[in-house]
């Protein structure tokens, strides 16, 4: 029976022991997990093992081996790793993520029922729980206990349910996992899993206090920023009034097909960058539109903010938690609720100008590289292309250092001539003056980039070089090329995942305590008398990660340390942040600092 088990399972000679686990918890908002129970069958031999939570909090280890010579598989591990986390366990050694290589293997194509483990079984033609099934199991073990037995036993099944699935998907899926690059990405699992266990440090009075003063606070700003803009009545914003405010402004704007402005959230949040008399506007439409914006945040009673990371649930491979859940979701003033406790310190690291040094890395393109390491690549490129003379700084060509500025984000989101113009305020012939300069400094980045899109397109896959892939299925128009300006980005974005998620993992590897990844950035925590040293370590390690990416090629970090009592705050949110919290009145019982 072992022998057939083993031959069931080729590609896994390596190891003594396959181990599939599972494990339920119940969790309210904001708040680390309870473990409930777990279920785990070593895949050679058929042992099973099953835990309740009085066993499992008496365990000081996992109850099957977790070193090298042994391969733990789960579906979307974080969750059995927030089991771990909680119960003080170590960290497997071999790692593979079901979930994320079926979105590896599906990324880009459509899916008959999602990504969840239900619809990976139905993907490949298993046999499957009902959907009510498991989502009454799911409520029963997140209401939490007291369980009677009953439900302990149905609970303990339903567990064991999900093990037998794996059981019967693992063999199915393994012929197409790429081991050595899945155990990479499964050795985030537990990464993502610490994030979440960690949580990031809450001002919770002031949180309260903001909430408590909502309603009164909108109306004040509509009263107070609305009349600056002069586009409101009431409450309501008033399309006619802002186009009008744009005339006056001299500020150009994306329009939809009809002719109609194009008022989304997304536009106004680009626009707000490029134009930053739109910002405090953007703000508070944003915040207008956000009734429960509090409520929503995901804060436990211990003061601090934890929600789901959602890796890999982006095409790049990014993580995508909740905006709503998320404090680094909703707008950016509200990043003012972020504040280390007494005696600690946190530091925001950031990648900086990330994917400008990732395509001048991945093209090989020399004059792109120099721009990148001069530190501001974007007067480095006016310099290149002859449009800003040698001793021009930031200061004296900040006019034409935006444009080039604009120019690279453009070609970076592949836009278009016509959107780079509306972008900058300038005529059309600017936008493409500024594009075919972008072209004649940097050719080798327009040769690789288009000779990415030619192989997806040829190949029906592109890929990362630790193989995260995006496949290039039927709804592709090449003609249209919309699809394509898409595959362009891939690279880019897809190789700033790998770096973020290896800086990630090395990062609590070394013990470093990280709170959360900010698409190109992490937040780590520290007490105050350790936290210079800590960053000084961070951002080496982060270093490191991007060289191991980019065979090489370093993409460096710039770091805001806040320590205790001030609090973090995001600049483009500053101002909007001041007034709120003037509007809010002074803090009961506090003196804000």
């Amino acid at each position: 029976m072992i022998t057939a088990a083993r031959t069931n399972l080729a590609g896994l000679e390596a190891f003594d022991e396959v181990w599939l686990v599972d494990a339920e918890y119940s969790a309210q908002p904001g708040c680390r997990p309870v473990p409930i129970c777990l279920v785990a069958k070593e895949a050679f031999t058929g042992r099973e093992l099953r835990m309740w939570e009085d066993e499992l909090a008496a365990a000081a280890a996992p109850p099957f081996r977790i070193d090298e010579r042994v391969l733990f598989v789960s579906y979307a591990a974080s969750a059995e790793f927030s089991v771990f986390h909680a119960l003080g366990w170590p960290a497997p050694a071999r790692i593979l993520d079901l979930f994320v290589e079926f979105r590896a293997m599906t990324n880009g194509l459509k899916t008959p029922s999602g990504a969840g483990l239900l619809g990976a079984l139905v993907y490949h033609g298993l046999p499957a729980m009902e959907g009510t099934e498991k989502t009454a199991m799911r409520d029963l073990a997140i209401r939490g206990g007291p369980f009677t037995a009953e439900e302990r036993q149905a609970l303990l099944d339903y567990c064991a349910e999900d093990v037998y699935a794996l059981e019967r998907l693992l063999p199915r899926m393994l012929p197409r996992i790429d081991l050595p690059r899945a155990l990479l990405r499964g050795r985030y699992g537990w990464a993502v899993a610490a994030m979440e266990h960690r949580g990031i440090p809450i001002d919770v009075p002031m949180c309260e206090h903001l909430r408590t003063r909502w309603k009164d606070i909108q109306a004040a700003l509509v009263a107070e920023v609305g009349a600056r803009y002069g586009v409101f009545e009431g409450t309501t914003f008033k399309r006619k009034k802002f186009a009008d405010w744009l005339i006056t402004n001299n500020i150009p704007w994306p329009r939809l097909e009809s002719g109609q402005l194009e008022l989304n959230d997304k536009v106004f949040r680009s626009m707000a960058k490029a134009y930053p008399a739109v910002a405090e506007l953007r703000e508070l439409r944003s915040s207008l539109g956000q009734m429960r914006l509090f409520d929503d945040l995901a804060i436990g009673p211990d003061g601090r903010n934890r929600t789901a990371i959602m890796p890999f649930s982006a095409r790049t491979g990014r993580n995508q938690p909740s905006n709503a859940k998320f404090i680094f979701g909703p707008s950016r003033w509200l990043r003012g609720l972020i504040k280390p406790g007494p005696g600690m310190a946190i530091a925001y690291l950031d990648y900086g100008q990330q994917e400008f040094g990732i395509a001048a890395a991945l093209a090989g393109d020399g004059a792109m590289a120099e721009a990148y390491r001069s530190g501001d690549p974007y007067l480095a490129f006016g310099k290149q292309a002859g449009a800003i003379p040698p001793e021009g700084t930031k200061k004296t060509h900040a006019g034409e250092r935006a444009l080039f500025k604009a120019c690279v984000l453009a070609v970076q989101y592949g836009m278009g001539e016509e959107a780079l113009a509306d972008r900058i305020g300038q005529p059309v012939d600017t936008a493409k003056r500024l594009l075919r300069l972008h072209r004649e400094t940097y050719p080798a980045f327009w040769r690789w980039s288009q000779a990415a899109v030619d192989r997806a397109m040829l190949l029906g896959r592109l890929e990362t070089v630790f193989g995260w892939p995006i496949h290039v299925g039927p709804s592709v128009d090449p003609v249209k090329g919309a699809n394509a300006r898409s595959l362009a980005n891939f690279p880019c974005q897809a190789h700033g995942a790998e770096m973020l998620r290896l800086a990630c993992c090395m990062l609590v590897e070394a013990g470093i305590g990280l709170c959360a990844p900010v698409h190109d950035a992490v937040l780590v925590e520290a007490p105050l008398a350790t936290i210079d040293a800590e960053v000084e370590r961070a951002q080496a390690i982060m270093a490191e990660a991007s060289r191991i990416v980019l065979g090489g090629f370093e993409i460096g970090t710039d770091a805001d340390v806040v320590k205790y009592p001030d609090r973090y705050m995001d600049e483009a949110g500053e101002a909007f942040w001041n007034t709120v919290t003037r509007l809010a009145g002074p803090l009961e019982g506090r003196q804000e600092c």
